[in-house]
């Protein structure tokens, strides 16, 4: 019987257990393709023999720059059950950024996802030492397609087959499986190093955290597997026999979805704020009676506690009549099925939370960083293991402690060795005792909830001495529907300000029903009833803060920002260093301004 122990015993363990006719399936060109956990077995160690015939030794470093797809799948378990790293890398940074994390690396090889991508990084193997040859999961002409990689092995694979099984047999739970590169929100990304056993102890704990999904189950996939959340989450779901469908593109979600009637997903806190607007965007088009029931059943949904005894008969009576008449629909548009969507990679609003749970749509929030492998903590799907506002239960095989500055600390088996050839930043993060120092701000209860209240790099003080919170103030002013984006600044200044990033769309919908012309978003931003109606939010806003969080100064800003424009990270964080650099003037004007005197 397969004990998983390393990542690639989920392939075996699966063989044993629950093969599947439907193990992996991903939507090309309108139509769907399956892999049975038998074309997975084949496809992997057609891998891993093509590998060992072209040299590849455990340790060695391959690199894979792709969409979510199958083939990831095969490339990750083919190279790491032979010793090799998996080198994962998001397909959206800057040519600095792959070019510092293919040499950091040591990457021998590159393998990527379609044309686009090899156009873009064929160049790096003339000119990174290290890296000795490019090849495509697509068929591109002229180039070497990943089928090649099998090919290698042919008229030898008798004696490859043999030294496979002693390879993987040789492989040991502390050996490295992955280098995933952080893209932190300043400098160049540090290289986490995790063992086999990193991973699996997470994948293991993580199964706690889900136990409202089953064998035979279905999951949506479409976060990027190189992001540690989807590929962690993606290995709980195959240890678990679920049936794993990788989205046809980010546009396609909801079809995606519906098509397959979804059990589960993955997601970040902005794919929930952009379903929210859209949601409560329609709503506003409708008229009459129907507009009324939809926002009478919307308040209801705003007023749902997870713990049942604090739902009174009359409350659970307008709830049940407000999900039958309204937010049952909303569940129905994403397939229907969901039993457990986890939510992780940035804060939750707990706003997004209680509706989305009303409607009948269990959103798990969680906690972890790429360092832990990564969750640390997670809601579940059930009461009294829930908590809107809260990251979570921090399970037992984890150790979590809160330092006399507030700064979360973490330790277990789920825990990095380290930062690849950087000692020195491994020894700012993790201390004598294997406590990992995360940077992050919070409290934890007598019952093991944790909650986060900022980042520690990212409070700063005002000239008066006093401390601001900015991810604190931001959660709250983003539960408006007229915000998509801000960011809270004010350091060593003497009020707090923002920059704030329109919800266009809902704005657009504004200015029509109020007829507000304008030329296009950098003439909306400046017209006068806009900037009063957005003081009107940041002023009800303002009301549930402490005094010196309160925004005193805002401007908005017309361009949205993004991975592209390079304000925020491949994890959607706002890099707030290149932020004040692009605002540097307008923030200059703030607190030039006398509005506050």
């Amino acid at each position: 019987m397969t004990k998983i122990n390393r990542t690639f015993d989920l392939l075996s363990y699966a063989e044993e257990n629950f093969p599947m006719e439907v193990a992996l399936a991903v939507k090309r060109q309108g139509k769907w393709e399956t892999f049975s956990t038998a074309d997975y077995r084949k496809n992997v160690d057609a891998v891993s023999l093509g590998l060992l015939a072209m040299g590849f030794e455990k340790g060695d470093k391959i690199a894979t720059v792709s969409n979510n797809r199958p083939e990831w799948n095969f490339m990750d378990f083919g190279m790491t059950q032979i010793g090799c790293v998996h080198v994962s890398i998001y397909p959206t940074i800057s040519d600095e950024e792959y070019r510092h994390i293919l040499t950091h690396s040591d990457s021998r090889m590159l393998v990527v996802a379609n044309k686009e991508l090899f156009d873009k990084l064929q160049h790096f193997v003339n000119e990174i030492d290290n890296l000795e040859t490019i090849f495509t999961f697509d068929e591109v002409e002229g180039t070497r397609n990943w089928h090649e990689i099998a090919e290698q092995a042919k008229g030898k694979k008798t004696i490859l087959r043999s030294l496979l099984g002693k390879r993987r047999n040789a492989m040991k739970p502390d050996d490295l499986l992955t280098l995933i590169y952080t893209s932190g929100t300043t400098g160049l990304s540090k290289g986490v190093m995790l063992t086999h056993k990193n991973v699996v102890s997470n994948v293991l704990m993580t199964q706690q955290l889900v136990t409202a999904l089953n064998k035979g189950d279905r999951a949506l996939s479409f976060l990027p597997l190189c992001h540690v959340l989807e590929r962690t989450g993606c290995y709980v779901w195959q240890s678990m026999g679920i049936s794993i469908y990788y989205a046809e593109n980010i546009d396609t979600i909801v079809e995606n979805m519906n098509e397959i009637k979804a059990n589960a997903f993955i997601t970040v806190p902005r794919v929930f704020e952009k379903i929210y607007d859209k949601i409560i965007l329609k709503g506003r088009e409708l008229e009459g009676i129907k507009k009324s029931i939809f926002f009478w059943a919307v308040k209801i949904g705003d007023q749902y506690d997870p713990d049942p005894a604090k739902r009174t008969s009359f409350y659970n009576l307008k709830l049940s009549l407000a999900r039958k008449l309204v937010l049952n629909k909303w569940r129905e548009a994403l397939g229907g099925a969901l039993k457990s969507v986890v939510s992780g990679g940035a804060a939750l609003q707990p706003r997004l939370s209680r509706i989305f749970w009303a409607a009948g749509i269990p959103v798990q929030e969680g906690y972890g960083l790429t360092e832990t492998s990564p969750v640390v903590a997670g809601n579940m799907s059930f009461f009294p293991n829930i908590r809107f506002g809260w990251v979570g239960v921090v399970p037992d095989d984890i150790e979590v402690k809160i330092a006399s500055d507030g700064e979360i600390l973490i330790r277990g088996d789920n825990v990095m060795t380290g930062y690849y050839k950087d000692p020195e930043k491994t020894r700012e993060v993790l201390d004598p005792d294997g406590w990992l120092h995360s940077g992050d701000i919070g409290e934890l209860d007598k019952d093991r909830f944790l909650r986060i209240t900022d980042r520690k790099k990212e409070i700063f003080k005002l000239s008066g001495g006093k401390y601001v919170a900015p991810q604190l103030v931001e959660n709250t002013l983003k539960e408006s529907m007229f915000i998509e984006q801000l960011m809270v600044i004010g350091e060593n200044q003497k009020f707090t300000a923002a920059l704030i990033v329109p919800d266009f769309d809902y704005l657009h919908a504004w200015c029509h029903l109020h007829n507000i012309t304008y030329r296009d978003n950098e003439d909306l931003i400046r017209k006068p009833k806009v900037i009063e109606r957005y003081q009107q939010e940041v002023d009800k806003y303002n009301r549930r803060l402490g005094h010196v969080q309160q925004i005193k100064v805002f401007r908005l800003v017309s361009e949205s920002w993004s991975t592209e424009s390079g304000e925020l990270s491949p994890t959607l964080k706002l890099k707030r260093r290149v932020i004040k650099s692009n605002y540097r003037l307008l923030i200059e004007e703030i607190y030039a301004s006398k509005e506050i005197l």
